[in-house]
């Protein structure tokens, strides 16, 4: 029997932000867990711990933010010039450029007759001679080369977040035991992101959130070491 609703649904995932975005938070959580845990096994006293948890936050969010777009503004300029390398060629070179675009077809296993007929259809409508020029060469869609701004926003966003979670114990009180609640915060936190992105990739979520929970414990467990040898004398 034949389907009669059939629907093929496919995310947007070519944006730089979303990685961004997972990349941010899950940074921003091990980043700052560690170096709040390093500074607190080195004991140097409540607000000491505090202050150095809000820098990390603060420049670890604006090194993430600018690095995400000076990185996604060069790529991006890249490709722009790559692309009107393509358009140039297809203005002063149709017929070698069809003739490219032929034999591209018929080294992916179309017929000749058939490739020759395609690559000259193609050629009649100049936005997609070049979008179908770029993606068969460069593999790049010119209607979506990255946008910085919004890479840039989001993960300087998700990089706070993600380093708030463990300095929390620290800003809210200076009772109790700030480096326990830091590392239960850590730990669901770490938990949660991990199912996220096991559940975005569609990779279990479950095995996400244990490879997150490692990684994080690993780092926080180190520098805490770290601290407690070193010391403040």
């Amino acid at each position: 029997m034949a389907r009669e609703h059939y629907g093929e649904h496919h995310r947007q995932i070519s944006e730089g932000w979303i990685r961004a975005s997972i990349f941010g938070i899950s940074d921003g959580l091990v980043t700052n867990i560690s170096f709040i845990l390093g500074f607190a096994g080195a004991n140097p006293g409540h607000n000491v711990v505090r202050l150095a948890g809000v820098a990390a936050l603060i420049a670890g969010g604006f090194s993430m933010g600018s690095g995400e777009y000076l990185s996604m503004r060069a790529q991006k300029e890249l490709y722009e010039y790559e692309i009107d390398v393509e358009r140039r060629a297809l203005e002063e070179f149709p017929v070698a450029e069809q003739q490219e675009l032929r034999d591209l077809f018929v080294s992916r296993g179309i017929d000749e007759e058939l490739a020759d007929r395609l690559s000259t259809d193609l050629m009649r409508d100049p936005d997609l001679a070049l979008r179908t020029h770029t993606r068969e060469e460069l593999g790049v869609d010119p209607s979506a080369t990255g946008a910085p701004w919004p890479a840039a926003i989001s993960s300087l966003g998700s990089f706070a977040i993600g380093a708030l979670i463990p300095l929390l114990p620290w800003l809210l009180t200076s009772s109790g035991n700030p480096i326990l609640w830091s590392l239960i915060l850590g730990a669901i936190a770490s938990a949660a992101v991990g199912a996220s992105i096991g559940w975005f990739t569609k990779r279990g979520t479950i095995r996400w959130a244990f490879r997150q929970l490692v990684v994080t414990s690993l780092a926080a467990g180190v520098t805490f070491g770290i601290g407690r040898l070193v010391g403040t004398h």
